[in-house]
Parts: C-alpha cells; sequence; structure tokens
C-alpha cells in the first residue's frame, strides 16, 4: 500500500522502492486522469536497480487529496518541493509525463538545483498548447475518427487533450466501451481506463477544470534558462510533437526523441522504447551509475 503524507495543506499518496543507501533518487511525475501505477511496471520496477524511486500521486488523483483549491500547476510544483523535503530528497533525477512534465518543469525553474536530469515525455506548457494546429500530423485521422463516432469536440482548442478525456470518462461511466479505432487513438490503457479512476477525474474537472487549464507561467525566457541535462520525448502522432521544435531552440544541448508511430499515451503501448531511450540519456550524460549493492 503507498504511504500518505500531508505536505502544502493536502495528503498525497507516494511508494518508494529501490536501494535505500549509493543511489541517486529517481522521482517519477505522472499525467492528468491517471495516478502513480502510470509508472510502476515496468519502469519503476527496472529502474530501482539503479535509482532509489519515488513515484506519487498528484493532488486530486490516486489516493492524493481532492482538496478545494490547490491544482493549479504551479500550487502541484509547490507539492512536489514539499514531497521532497519530508522524504529529505535534496535533488532528484525525473522522468515525467504530459502535464507531470508541467509539474517537474514548474519544480526545475524554482529550483533548478534539486534538478539532477529531467526526462520529458509528450509535456506541452500553456503557451505551448497555442502553436498551430497544422503541424499536427495525425490531425485530420483524429477528426475522422470523432466525426465518425458523434463525438463532438474542437480539436483546434487548446483546451482539446482535456475535453478529449472528459468525454472519454463520461461515456466509460455510462457502461459504454470504446471503439476500436478510438482506442487506438487514445491507447489502450487509457481506452482501459478503471471506473474508480474516470468518476475521480469527472470530479477533479468539476472542481478545478480551470486550474488544471490555467497558465503555467513556464515562460520562454524561464526555460530557456534552464541547463541541467534534457532529453524530450514526443510521440510521432501526438498534437504535442509540434512542441519539439520549439524546444529545440530553447534548449539546444537538451537530447530529442521521436517515438515513431506513436500518440500522446506512447509510455503505455512502447515501454521498451521508451526505458531504453533513458538508459541511454543517462549513460551518455554519466548519470544513475549501479550502486555497488541492490535491495528492492
Amino acid at each position: 500500500m503507498p504511504n500518505q503524507v500531508t505536505v502544502n495543506g493536502a495528503s498525497l499518496s507516494y511508494v518508494q522502492l529501490g536501494p535505500t543507501h549509493g543511489a541517486d533518487h529517481l522521482v517519477m511525475v505522472h499525467g492528468l486522469a491517471t495516478n502513480l501505477a502510470f509508472w510502476y511496471a515496468p519502469y519503476a520496477v527496472s529502474f530501482a536497480q539503479r535509482f532509489r524511486v519515488t513515484l506519487f500521486d498528484l493532488r486530486g488523483h490516486g489516493r492524493s487529496a481532492m482538496t478545494e483549491g490547490g491544482h493549479t500547476p504551479q500550487e502541484q510544483s509547490t507539492d512536489l518541493a514539499a514531497l521532497l523535503d519530508h522524504l529529505e530528497i535534496d535533488r532528484a533525477h525525473f522522468v515525467a509525463h504530459s502535464f507531470g512534465g508541467v509539474v517537474a518543469l514548474g519544480l526545475a525553474c524554482r529550483a533548478p538545483t534539486r534538478v539532477r536530469s529531467l526526462v520529458l515525455a509528450d509535456s506541452q506548457v500553456s503557451f505551448m498548447r497555442k502553436l498551430p494546429t497544422e503541424r499536427w500530423r495525425n490531425r485530420s485521422r483524429v477528426a475522422r475518427v470523432l466525426s465518425r463516432h458523434a463525438i463532438d469536440l474542437d480539436i483546434d482548442s487548446p483546451t482539446f487533450g482535456y475535453e478529449l478525456l472528459t468525454r472519454i470518462a463520461e461515456r466509460l461511466l455510462e457502461g459504454k466501451s470504446l471503439p476500436d479505432d478510438v482506442v487506438e487513438l487514445v491507447g489502450p490503457a487509457l481506452g482501459r481506463l478503471q471506473r474508480r479512476t474516470a468518476r475521480r477525474w469527472l470530479d477533479l474537472v468539476e472542481r478545478a477544470r480551470h486550474a488544471l487549464m490555467s497558465d503555467d507561467g513556464l515562460t520562454p525566457h524561464k526555460l530557456g534558462a534552464l541547463d541541467m541535462p534534457i532529453m524530450a520525448m514526443y510521440g510521432e502522432h501526438s498534437r504535442a510533437c509540434a512542441t519539439s521544435s520549439v524546444l529545440r531552440e530553447l534548449w539546444p544541448l537538451a537530447q530529442f526523441v521521436t517515438i515513431p508511430e506513436a500518440g500522446h499515451f506512447f509510455p503505455t503501448t512502447r515501454s521498451d522504447e521508451v526505458m531504453a531511450a533513458c538508459e541511454w540519456f543517462w549513460a551518455r550524460e554519466g548519470l544513475g551509475r549501479r550502486p555497488s549493492s541492490v535491495a528492492i
């Protein structure tokens, strides 16, 4: 069972695994409408051979508290910093997906010395959500699938991803299965979203929609000032893929990886490739060397 700790006015759920001494810390942050299990297997189990791995549920997700406030990206970055303080983690490597990447970037911009390295998986900060969707290779296919099933969403809206998650959760709570082509678009993990997770997402959206979608404060100037080792991974067919061209200009020394024929939730469907890319990145940067003995 996960541990619980109250920090920054909220009870957060977390688990740790891997060596307790002699290893670097690795913190893995999930995205919206999921929970810490997103990174547990095979990622955390494998990475715990060399890191002390920490997984946690973002506020309003999993077993963490859903409070009246505190759900903005900046506030959740404060949650993360407070959790690190509680666990006495001064510095850590981070792997983060989607909104989790925004939370990790918020910490990196506010306290860069706490972030030894950063791996982002399909993360898109608020000013980048407004990039022209014509650069999204899979746009026309997604539009056809949604039209086929009368899912009326503005595909060009900056909040399209949030709205699609909400429609999927609503459908699953109505007892309706997702058509195969929709599952193919969003990934099998989201297609098999559990009722409890779907219900929790809808409760969170009702309570904190505007907070979750608010400006994260991550400006090009702040992002461009980051100088820790960074790898940014994007799915070829994800709407967020256009973000990589902007980030390449901000981070000329960063590593960029495109997962071919993959969408936004590629960490759940292409774990072997993602893990191999992480191992390559850490080895290239000389990070996360294995301790002499490991006890999980």
